[in-house]
Order: structure tokens, then C-alpha cells, then sequence
């Protein structure tokens, strides 16, 4: 099998790193399908006469899929280096298929249509929750998939890409959501004086509750089953064919993208770097695993997740008119500034961009702090700084941090050392996406309300300077820099 070209294929680059985003667009429409769906769902639940669904309940409920992503993250190393990177991808493509159907249809042969009851409440989480294995292999594998078939010169735009479908996934699916919804009325939910929420006006919202939130998770079916087709198209990256010795099959990947003489080049740098394929996890010692399971819990502590997830209610509780048109507002500024790290990331280098999005994202969260307890203050200047958070987060933290995690590691422990860095990210995600409403909705005197706003804003602005902190002084910049050169980094 030979490839006498000397020049490359772009072309055959982007194509195969398109197809591979599509997971990162799954990534992205899976975890924040919920964000539309949860009110229905949660007025679909305490319908049922075997149980009482509580706000604890919901909370779980609405974060089940996190817990599949830990799971799924964990076993990404395992999965990555036993069966490839792309039968891995095909794996992750099958769960979001089946999660997008089972959520639609819990009740499939065991229960009554319907109905709700303890048990489908039951079988729908771990619906969720295969769903949730699909995104967190995805979240690992994607990008390590395209970091493996990129030219260095290249690596950090193709990753980013990865971030954009992400935040591209999440726009879809708040679209859909409100076209789905239409005319249709969002049921509202009340806390009564013994604390067991009741339903508003159950009888103008009923299409919801029956079916609408059903149509916005089977919607997902569809990217889903186009990226599981398109998957079988794509080559295995040549980093795994070299380290499981199919040279030539590397060699031919390699000449395809990079021509035939650079292809060669690169695959004996791939050569020297994985002779030693027992290495052990901290052979470059503790700190390269310490920054990237840090890199993971910064992005998630900042608080960005809780924000997508509940978009819709924190624009509702700021008295905006109409949250899911803030919310496909919000989600268009994302991709906007996701565009910015796309185009700057290879010019200006990873370091700048994730200390500056860092301190823009303290600026943000101070805004809705300040507005939160002054009245002084409309609420359009919260709304501006949440927009001003959001789109910090997306040209830094937001896609910098998955080239840092898929490039930061030596060949002989990406796999291992990647899952472990993925697997903290998905922890602490569901650390703060479970944690937000609580927090969000404390009161405290005369305050009330408003007090929970502004400590969870102000807590999520201090994080964010501890993390522009960490970066200054242990993050090493990578711009430039080859995977095999990762080696030579540590250990020094």
C-alpha cells in the first residue's frame, strides 16, 4: 500500500476531521436537549400516583446523562487503545442512537404508554445515561482522533473545530427546542407552601407534557445515525496503526495528508516515541497528569455548564420576556466567539487565550453578581454580563482546553492520561450542574432570591481568576510544538 504523493491532500484532511466533529455536535446537542425538555418532563413525572417527583428528583433526572459521561469517559483510555479511535467513535455513535430513541420512548415493551411511574422514571435515566457513555467517550476520542491525523502547523485549529460543533450541537438543539415547542405553552412550575411542586395551568401546557419533550430528544437520532454511517468511511488514525505495528498502513494515512516525504518523517519521530509501550502512567513524572486533570476541573468549576444547561430559567427569573429566544441569542454569540479561538489559536497561542477568556469570564460573572443585589441596575446589564461570561468562555476555556488536553500528553500515555482528564472534567461538571440550582436559588433575609444569584456569580468569578492563575504559572504553550515533541517537554 503506497502513496507516491508528494504534496498531500487538504481536502482529504478536512474531510475526515468533519466527520469526526460530528461528535463533538452530538456532544454538544445531548447535554443541552435537556434545557428545553426538563419543564415537560418535569410536569410529565408529577403526574405519577406512585411516588412524589421532588426538585431532587428533577435534579437527577435532569443529570443523569453526566453520570453515563463519567463512565464513558473512564473507559475511553481502555476503549481508545484495545479497539482504535474509530471503532471507539462507532461505539459512542450506536449509544446516542439508542438514547435518542429510548428517551422518546421509555415505556418500549415493558410499560404501559403513557404513564408515569417510579419505574419508567427509572428506565428513562438509564436511557440518559447511555446517552451520557456516548458523549464521554466522544469527548475524549474526538479530539484525540483529530489531533492524531493533524499537521502540527494545523493541530489547534482542527481541535477547535471540535469546539465549535460542540456549541454548534448546542445551537441546534435550542433551535429544534423552540420550534418543537412553536405556539405550544411551557408548563410552569410552582413551589407550594409544603415544598411539593404543583403545575400551572396543566391544561394549556398539556402537549408538552404529553409529547413535545418526547420530540426533542428522538430528534437527536438523526446526526446521530449520519455520524455512526460516516464513521465506517474514515481511516483509523496513524498514530494508533504505527503503535499497533501496521507501519504501512500509517505510512499511507500519513502520505495522503502530509505527502510522501514528510509522511515518512513523521512516522519515525511516531516510531521513536512508542517503542516503549509498557510506559507507565507517570514515567514523565506527576505533573503533565496533575495540568490536565486541572485543565478538565477549571473548565467545568468556572461554572459555563450550569449556564447552558439552564439557560432558559436564569433568562426567565431575569424577567426576559421570552427565555428561549435569549437563549438562541446566547447560543449565536457562543458560536461567534468559539470563530475567534478557531482563527487566533495557532497566532497568539494557547496561554494568552485561556488567561485573558479567563478574566473577561470574571468579568462577566461580577456583572450578574453587582445587578443581583442592586436594584439600581436593570436587569438587561445582567443579561449582557451573562453574554459577556458566555462568550469568554467560548474563545478560551471553551475549545483551548480540548487542544490542550489532546496534544499536552507523550504518545505512550495519551490514552490513559487523556480518560483520566476527560473523566475529572465530567465529575466536576456534574458537581456543578447539580449544585447550580440549589445555590442559585438560596435566600437569605431580606435579600431573598437574590442573594443565591449574586454568591453563585461571585463564587464562579473567583474561580475564574484562580484559573487565569494556574495557567500563568503551570501551563506550558504548545503552539507549534509536534506530539512527539510532548515527550521531550516533560521530560525535562
Amino acid at each position: 500500500m503506497t502513496n507516491t504523493n508528494n504534496k498531500g491532500s487538504k481536502g482529504y484532511l478536512i474531510s475526515i476531521v468533519l466527520v469526526a466533529v460530528i461528535g463533538g455536535l452530538l456532544f454538544g446537542y445531548d447535554t443541552a436537549v435537556i434545557s428545553g425538555a426538563e419543564k415537560g418532563l418535569q410536569a410529565f413525572f408529577m403526574g405519577a400516583k406512585d411516588f412524589i417527583y421532588t426538585d431532587f428528583l428533577h435534579g437527577i433526572t435532569s443529570s443523569s446523562a453526566l453520570i453515563g459521561c463519567v463512565i464513558g469517559a473512564a473507559i475511553s483510555g481502555i476503549c481508545a487503545s484495545r479497539m482504535g479511535r474509530k471503532k471507539s467513535l462507532i461505539m459512542a455513535g450506536v449509544f446516542f442512537f439508542l438514547s435518542a430513541l429510548g428517551s422518546y420512548n421509555p415505556e418500549f415493551l415493558f410499560f404501559p404508554k403513557g404513564e408515569p411511574t417510579f419505574s419508567l422514571l427509572v428506565a428513562f435515566n438509564l436511557y440518559r445515561v447511555l446517552g451520557g457513555v456516548g458523549v464521554g467517550l466522544a469527548s475524549a476520542i474526538c479530539p484525540m482522533y483529530i489531533a492524531e491525523v493533524a499537521p502540527s502547523n494545523l493541530r489547534g485549529t482542527l481541535v477547535s473545530w471540535n469546539q465549535f460543533a460542540i456549541i454548534f450541537g448546542q445551537l441546534v438543539v435550542y433551535f429544534v427546542n423552540f420550534l418543537i415547542l412553536g405556539d405550544h405553552i411551557a408548563p410552569a412550575i410552582q413551589k407550594v407552601a409544603e415544598g411539593i411542586n404543583q403545575i400551572m395551568n396543566p391544561g394549556e401546557a398539556q402537549w408538552m407534557i404529553e409529547t413535545g419533550w418526547r420530540y426533542m430528544f428522538v430528534s437527536e437520532a438523526v446526526p446521530a445515525g449520519l455520524f455512526t454511517v460516516l464513521l465506517f468511511l474514515v481511516p483509523e488514525t496513524p498514530r494508533y496503526l504505527a503503535m499497533t505495528g501496521k507501519d504501512d498502513k500509517a505510512l499511507y494515512i500519513l502520505s495522503k495528508i502530509n505527502g510522501r516525504t514528510k509522511a515518512q518523517e513523521i512516522l519515525s519521530e511516531i516510531k521513536a516515541t512508542v517503542t516503549e509501550k509498557t510506559e507507565k502512567l507517570f514515567t514523565y513524572g506527576w505533573l503533565v497528569i496533575f495540568v490536565g486533570i486541572m485543565l478538565s476541573v477549571f473548565q467545568q468549576a468556572v461554572g459555563i455548564n450550569a449556564v447552558l444547561y439552564f439557560a432558559p430559567r436564569i433568562f426567565e427569573s431575569l424577567g426576559m420576556g421570552n427565555p428561549m429566544m435569549q437563549t438562541v441569542l446566547m447560543g449565536i454569540v457562543n458560536i461567534t466567539f468559539t470563530l475567534v479561538a478557531i482563527f487566533t489559536v495557532e497566532k497568539w497561542g494557547r496561554k494568552p487565550l485561556l488567561i485573558w477568556g479567563s478574566l473577561g469570564m470574571a468579568l462577566g460573572a461580577a456583572g450578574v453578581a453587582v445587578t443581583s443585589v442592586s436594584a439600581a441596575l436593570p436587569p438587561v446589564v445582567a443579561v449582557i454580563s451573562i453574554m459577556v461570561y458566555s462568550a469568554s468562555f467560548m474563545f478560551s476555556w471553551g475549545p483551548i482546553c480540548w487542544v490542550l488536553i489532546s496534544e499536552i500528553f507523550p504518545n505512550t500515555i495519551r490514552g490513559a492520561a487523556v480518560a483520566i482528564a476527560v473523566a475529572f472534567q465530567w465529575i466536576f461538571n456534574f458537581i456543578v450542574s447539580s449544585t447550580f440550582l440549589p445555590m442559585y436559588n438560596m435566600s437569605l433575609g431580606s435579600m431573598g432570591e437574590n442573594f443565591g444569584h449574586a454568591f453563585t456569580y461571585g463564587l464562579y468569578g473567583v474561580i475564574c481568576i484562580l484559573a487565569a492563575v494556574f495557567v500563568w504559572k503551570l501551563v506550558p504553550e504548545t503552539k507549534g510544538k509536534t506530539l512527539e515533541d510532548m515527550s521531550k517537554l516533560w521530560k525535562k
